[in-house]
């Protein structure tokens, strides 16, 4: 009854469609619970967690995100940082705390389908959608003008929301971004969401560490790098374990649909690409044939592509890291950060 008293308020000419949307998914901010399972995570985070809760596609989802404030005298900017796919928000505390040291505000969400958000028992992925998703919580924030940083899938994301929104972004922040090249293009064959559940349904901390390794840290292991396995293992076995690892084929078969390659020429914002060359990420790289995967995942080529296809580049590589940078060297990685961010 509520969708036709909707249809017939249109119709007589009330209220418009986008005026109508724009009230649905205005959504509200409310503190989460302060301990336990948070929609499949009971995994400590660094800060109190907030919720934004809205609709989305017929459903009332959460976004859990942290809220940081600045540490130092404010400089009246904010950065909103975005996780990977094998990551959450606390992923990015140290650089949140780098950033709220110079004065930022930091946002740090978890997006829909991953970590303490929402995980939806059949959603539509779309990079659209998670930048629709993001920009609409920085709106339930009061939030203007962002430097957006994003991380892998994040990277990815950060590009689309860039396309989207450029009149409220700053600058741009792509650390080993996924997306700089077309896997199905290069010849990754196609892989059902059934099959890919069925991947997903199986991980495991041994199968977690191993692919970490060897791709994030370049086949180096540090014992702090743990917390990060455990964390998703704490999702893949939780309380919501079938929902996410359906929700996470989902989105791999999102991100292989929607390269943002050809685009990048048309990407507006100033924009910072921090590669570790040593990555080698690629979509599809696992079931595809030896032909095709020797052809995958170059980042030491593929930054450099990136930085020349996009109008207001800078790059700035680390010949000897892989796939997180950040966590593999914070320092360093830390220092390339702020001295563009300042520059």
């Amino acid at each position: 009854m509520k969708i036709l008293t909707i249809v017939a308020a249109i119709i007589a000419g009330y209220v418009t469609p986008i005026q109508h949307v724009a009230a649905r998914e205005s959504g509200t901010i409310c503190d989460a619970p302060s301990s336990g399972d948070l929609n499949g995570s009971n995994f400590t985070y660094p800060w109190p967690l907030q919720l934004y809760k809205f609709t989305s596609q017929h459903q009332d989802l959460e976004m859990a995100f942290m809220d940081i404030a600045p540490t130092s005298e404010p400089n009246g900017k904010v950065a909103i940082c975005l996780h990977g796919k094998n990551f959450c928000g606390p992923t990015w505390e140290a650089t949140a705390r780098k950033l709220a040291g110079i004065g930022y505000r930091v946002i740090l969400p978890d997006q829909v389908g991953f970590c303490k958000s929402s995980k939806p028992e059949s959603y539509q992925y779309t990079l659209q959608q998670l930048s629709y998703n993001t920009r609409n919580l920085l709106q339930a924030l009061d939030i203007g003008n962002v430097t957006v940083v994003g991380h892998s899938l994040g990277g990815m994301t950060s590009v689309r929301f860039g396309l989207m929104f450029p009149e409220i972004v700053e600058k741009l922040v792509l650390v080993n971004p996924i997306g700089l090249e077309d896997w199905k293009a290069l010849g990754v064959p196609y892989m059902s969401v059934d099959h890919l559940y069925l991947s997903e349904a199986a991980s495991n901390y041994t199968t977690i560490r191993a692919y970490e390794q060897s791709t994030y840290y370049v086949g180096h292991w540090n014992e702090s790098y743990d917390v990060w396995v455990n964390m998703l293992v704490n999702i893949y076995k939780g309380s919501e374990a079938s929902t996410f690892a359906f929700d996470q084929a989902l989105i791999t078969d999102m991100a292989l649909s929607a390269p943002v390659v050809y685009e990048f020429g048309i990407l507006k914002p100033k924009t910072l690409l921090i590669i570790g060359d040593k990555d080698t990420t690629a979509l599809g790289k696992q079931w595809s044939p030896p032909d095709v995967q020797a052809k995958l995942g170059h980042y030491d080529v593929l930054g450099k592509q990136a930085a020349a296809a996009i109008p207001n580049a800078d790059l700035i590589e680390f010949p000897n890291l892989g796939h997180a940078p950040q966590i593999q060297e914070p320092d360093m990685f830390h220092d390339a950060l702020l001295g563009w961010l300042a520059s």
